[in-house]
């Protein structure tokens, strides 16, 4: 991580009401155009693409990663250096502002969440449709937004003390969201959880689901991920071959198995012989639904049956992003404990 690129100290009679960190991590966001090719710009001229900064009654730092990513290519070890950033400034900034790709931004907002455990300040993900060059940009939106959500305080206290993503006049549990929009400028959605905070003219909290803040509290990080994992999406016409090989990874500990409808998946014989053999060689297998709302509920009908007997675990409503961002993190931290530990909520990420 770099030290920081800018700070923007507002020219106030009194002292700044709050201090925000901002991270770019690299995405759409960051681009300009120069020659007709979209390239990462500096930050240290962020007032001239943003000049609205100028504005805000807080303190802005702006800094960046190393090395800038496509979101496509984020990876875990980038969310671990991501988590070992907010936890060396946590006490220095009152919040932070993560500027990522939008392709894998719920990923990344759900490992922080695990890692970043006992937060008692926001850690707000925003990103961009377009690049901040281009003239129809929602970057400046989504990015002032979020700057404003993650300086808002109650009573000297952090509003929203917890891991979000800022999308489009939406503030969304981190770990609850989606990305569901490639065309649209309203690219993230929260089918099993409510917003934590809708913005038009003023922006309205919902404060019955935003995590409490706790003022004894105190951050605990963790710096470890196992990503022995894979993700299998069941299909109409999966052959005995493909599931095989996926389950027979070499050093494969667990698997997020995206099922039909409420957790239902195929009865064939040799479907449920595979993963029976999977579970009994001690590989953890996980049941999430394929459909972006509801939850898997093992055993209401026959196809889902089978699954609960062999001891492949109900992902009950978890998305597929924090569902293989909590068994790295698991396995990463407490391998001796994964089947106890998974189905119970660690930060908001589950229903119980």
């Amino acid at each position: 991580m770099r030290s920081p690129i800018i700070t923007i100290n507002p020219e106030l009679p009194n002292r700044p009401r709050a201090s925000v960190l901002v991270i770019y991590t690299g995405g759409t966001l960051g681009m300009v155009y120069e020659k007709g090719q979209l390239v990462p710009f500096d930050f240290s001229q962020i007032v001239d693409k943003l000049p609205e900064i100028k504005r805000l009654d807080f303190e802005v730092t702006f800094t960046s990663l190393d090395d800038i990513l496509d979101s496509a290519n984020m990876r875990p070890e980038v969310w671990l250096e991501l988590a070992q950033t907010i936890a060396q400034y946590y006490d220095l900034y009152d919040s932070f502002v993560v500027l990522h790709g939008t392709d894998t931004m719920a990923y990344t907002a759900s490992a922080l969440s695990f890692l970043l455990q006992n937060l008692n300040k926001p850690v707000v993900f925003t990103g961009a449709q377009l690049p901040i060059g281009v003239a129809r940009t929602d970057a400046r939106e989504n990015v002032i937004t979020a700057l404003e959500i993650a300086a808002s305080q109650v009573q000297n206290c952090p509003r929203v003390p917890e891991v979000a993503i800022y999308f489009q006049n939406y503030l969304l549990r981190g770990n609850r969201a989606k990305k569901k929009e490639t065309s649209q400028f309203n690219a993230f959605r929260s089918e099993n959880y409510p917003p934590l905070a809708e913005v038009g003219v003023t922006i309205e909290y919902n404060e019955p689901y935003i995590a409490p803040y706790q003022p004894n509290r105190k951050l605990k990080h963790y710096n470890r991920l196992d990503t022995n994992v894979a993700i299998i999406k069941i299909f109409p016409g999966i052959s005995q071959a493909v599931l095989r090989a996926m389950l027979q990874i070499d050093g494969l500990k667990g698997v997020v198995l995206e099922t039909f409808g409420s957790g239902n998946a195929p009865t064939f014989p040799w479907f449920l012989a595979e993963l029976k053999a999977a579970v009994a060689r001690g590989l953890v297998i996980v049941n999430v639904s394929q459909c972006d709302g509801g939850r898997v509920t093992q055993g209401s009908y026959q196809t889902s049956t089978g699954l609960q007997k062999m001891g492949v675990l109900s992902g009950n409503d978890l998305t597929t992003e924090a569902a293989i961002a909590k068994l790295m993190f698991l396995f990463g931290n407490y391998p001796n404990e994964v089947i106890q530990r998974f189905g119970l909520p660690i930060c908001g990420e589950m229903n119980a």
